[in-house]
Formats: C-alpha cells, sequence, structure tokens
C-alpha cells in the first residue's frame, strides 16, 4: 500500500478495505453500491456507530463512578433509521424544534429519551416538546415566560422537566462560527438569569432538573471545559444555599473534534475528553461537598462523522493556469461544510486506490459558486471522467445542511449492517423540486 491510500485508510469507516484494486466498507465494493444506488450517494456504517458508542460508554464507566448518559446530537444527522438506532442504543436524542422532534417521533423514540434544544423556540416547537420530549432545555427568560404560561393549560404530569442553559462566558477554540459559549453569544442565560430563570420554574412550580451549558463544536482541546465546570458548580453551591436547588443533572455539552484529514492524524482519543470532564467534575464536587450529578455528554460528530462515506463520480478534468480540477457531480449542494467553515477533507479514488499521486488537485462541484470547492490543493494520481472519487468523515453535518442550490437533488442514504445494504433515504426527484410550489392563478 502506498503511502497517500495508508495514511487516508484510517479516517474511512472501521472495517474499509482495499480487495481486488477496489475500496471496500465490510463487504460492501464501493464500485458496486454507487452503481446500484448512482451518485452523489452517501453510506453509514453501523458497525463504526457501534464503535464510537462504545467507546464513550467504556470510558464514561471508568472515569465516573456516579450515574452518566449521552445524547444523540439530531442536527448532525437525522433519519428515521438514524433515530431508530438512537432508540436501540438507549440514547437521549437532541432534537430542535417541531421538525425534528416529529422525525424522532416517526421513529418512535419514546418521551424519556427526546430532548429538545433551540435557541428560539417558535410556540409550534414549545407545543411539540410538551406534547413529546421528556426534557426541555431552556434557553431564556422570554422562553420561560411562555412555558410558564403554557404549563397553566397542559397537563402536569406530562410536562417535560427542564434544563437551564447556563452561558459560561469562555468558548472552546474553534472556528467562530462554531463557538458557543462566549459572553456575547446568542446563546444561553447569564449566571443572573440563571438565579432568576430557577427561582421563576420554581415559583411556577416547573421541575428544573439540569443544567447545561456548551463552548463550541469541533474542538480539540478540553482545558477550556474546566473553567466553564468551575464557574456552574459555584453556581450549584450558590442555588444550594439560596434555594435549595442541586442539578440531578449536569451536561458540559460536548463537541468533541473528529479528524478529517490525515494531517489530523493521530488524534487525541474519545477517553482524554471523558477522563478531562470526568476529573475536574469530581474534584470540583468534592470541594465544594456537592453530590455528584448525573454526568451527560453530548458527543456530537465524534459519535457519527467517521460512520458516514460520500461517494461522487468525476464528470470532468480540468486544467486551468496554475491547477488540476476534479468536477464531480456534487459538492456544495450536500456539503456545504468547506464553504461555511473551510472545513478539510480528504478523498481516495474507488478504483485502484494505491495508485500513487501525481499532483495536487482541486475536487469541486457542479454549483454556480466559486465556493464551490470541496478539497484544495489534495494529492491525487490521474484520474479520469467516469471515475469514483470517496469522501470520508461525510457523516455529520452535511446533509442536515445540505440544500437544492440550482435545483440539486438530496443524494440517497445507505445504512450498511452485516451483510445488508439497505436504503434509508430515497434520492430527490426532479418532481420533488417543485412538489410543493402553487402556480400564480389565472
Amino acid at each position: 500500500m502506498n503511502d497517500m491510500a495508508a495514511a487516508r485508510l484510517p479516517l474511512f469507516p472501521l472495517n474499509t478495505q482495499i480487495k481486488d484494486g477496489r475500496l471496500h466498507i465490510g463487504n460492501f465494493a464501493l464500485d458496486e453500491l454507487a452503481q446500484e444506488f448512482g451518485t452523489p450517494l452517501y453510506l453509514y456504517d453501523r458497525s463504526t456507530l457501534d464503535d464510537a458508542l462504545a467507546q464513550y460508554r467504556t470510558a464514561l464507566q471508568t472515569e465516573y463512578p456516579a450515574q452518566s448518559g449521552l445524547t444523540y446530537a439530531g442536527k448532525a444527522f437525522l433519519s428515521i433509521a438514524m433515530a431508530q438506532w438512537v432508540h436501540q442504543n438507549g440514547l437521549f436524542i437532541d432534537c430542535t424544534g417541531a421538525g425534528e422532534i416529529m422525525i424522532a417521533v416517526a421513529a418512535s423514540v419514546p418521551r424519556d429519551q427526546l430532548l429538545v434544544h433551540g435557541v428560539s423556540k417558535s410556540q409550534e416547537d414549545l407545543q411539540a416538546a410538551i406534547a413529546y420530549a421528556g426534557i426541555l432545555v431552556v434557553d431564556h427568560l422570554g422562553e420561560l415566560e411562555r412555558l410558564i404560561e403554557l404549563v397553566k393549560t397542559s397537563n402536569r404530569q406530562k410536562f417535560p422537566t427542564l434544563w437551564l442553559r447556563l452561558r459560561p462566558g469562555m468558548a472552546v477554540e474553534t472556528h467562530s462560527y462554531t463557538q458557543t459559549g462566549q459572553d456575547d453569544s446568542k446563546f444561553g442565560l447569564s449566571a443572573l438569569e440563571f438565579l432568576q430563570a430557577l427561582e421563576e420554574a420554581q415559583s411556577a412550580g416547573l421541575h428544573v432538573t439540569g443544567l447545561h451549558f456548551h463552548q463550541g463544536s469541533h474542538f480539540h482541546d478540553p482545558k477550556p471545559i474546566a473553567s466553564a465546570l468551575e464557574l456552574a458548580l459555584d453556581l450549584i453551591a450558590e442555588t444550594r444555599q439560596s434555594l435549595g436547588w442541586v442539578p440531578q443533572t449536569l451536561c458540559p455539552g460536548g463537541g468533541w473534534g473528529t479528524p478529517y484529514h490525515e494531517d489530523d492524524l493521530p488524534h487525541r482519543p474519545i477517553r482524554e475528553y471523558v477522563r478531562f470532564v470526568a476529573q475536574h467534575l469530581l474534584q470540583g464536587c468534592h470541594e465544594r461537598n456537592l453530590p455528584l450529578p448525573t454526568l451527560h455528554l453530548e458527543p456530537g460528530r465524534s459519535l457519527v462523522a467517521r460512520a458516514g462515506v460520500a461517494i461522487y463520480r468525476v464528470e470532468a478534468v480540468k486544467r486551468t493556469a496554475t491547477r488540476r480540477w476534479l468536477l464531480l457531480d456534487g459538492g456544495m449542494a450536500d456539503n456545504p461544510r468547506p464553504a461555511l467553515y473551510r472545513a478539510r477533507y480528504t478523498a481516495l479514488p474507488v478504483s485502484q486506490p494505491e495508485r500513487p499521486a501525481t499532483d495536487a488537485t482541486w475536487l469541486a462541484g457542479p454549483y454556480c459558486e466559486s465556493g464551490d470547492v470541496l478539497i484544495e490543493a489534495l494529492p491525487m494520481p490521474d484520474i479520469s471522467p467516469g471515475e469514483l472519487v470517496a469522501v470520508p468523515v461525510s457523516g455529520a453535518y452535511q446533509l442536515s445542511m445540505s440544500s437544492n442550490y440550482n435545483g440539486a437533488r438530496r443524494p440517497a442514504v445507505i445504512w450498511l449492517q452485516d451483510e445488508t445494504a439497505t436504503l434509508i433515504r430515497r434520492r430527490e426527484t426532479l418532481e420533488d423540486l417543485y412538489r410543493r410550489d402553487l402556480p400564480l392563478p389565472n
């Protein structure tokens, strides 16, 4: 195996290998899947999902002596099949708004596994949360006021328990668009607002069971979590003294990063992140004589990103003054992350992936935007039109942010499990593009 393939294969799902000169995931040849289901095509490998979940659970069981829990971020990628996997594995599912809630409901996710986030929940969102969710995370005082009014006309026994979202005033090191914990963030309550919200909720008879904060997504150094935990625990010590309240659950968010490119390897493992959070929470509670809460984590992309692979067909090869371009049949419409965050990906040819690289290559999509560049300056072998390329680490925040720009149709999605490849989302059709539209009257 040449250096290029050897460096990139560890980013693909766990059971990816080269057999007969072709990329396989388990026993599935990627070119055969592309032939059957078309391209662009997204694949999710169940065994890689299960492995990441096992890493989190083992780390929590090893590092934290009290109860713990995990939430799957619906915004990473949500479908009925993914929600079923979440339910079967006993995870919470984080839904933002009525749309994601109803996908979870369609998958028969029970109330006690459904958790609702959102910075600006509409009345429809709140009513859906009350109808179907077990936990609702309150983002601001105005939202709490609306909940206090809604509880007057709701069944209190089925009303969700509440977590209050604290804005700790400090973010993790990541892209500015994915930082959430800084002082001027749109998310959460200040410490003073948190105290006010807790007092008002208690006065209204609402059941507040958790404190939540989140500092950002796709970070690689957990150190900023320590200061936020200190602030949160100081606040809990204050609420215990002034209001007689300590949370049953403390959720310091999640967002642990994952490698997307061979230059990101080796990557700090999940267990180091979990150990850091658990040890600082244990020490902080001991110093303040606080009971240990349930520690709840939101793994985000580190749970699901590596399980996903995107397959594209090369439609054309073009050379300009200084660049070789591979023009693909997908790009910004199914994966806007490079345009939004300058996210850096890698790729391998599906056939003969061990060919030596010959030149730096730019992989771009068909859309009418200069920003529709999926990968920049990636060493690749000579590629001909019609060939397939596979982009690993495509499981999170791609399809969930996809669009119909330029009339693009969202790709089909396949679930790989054991010896079965199951279509879990059909490719959009041309008719889907205008099915919701209504003509002007004559």
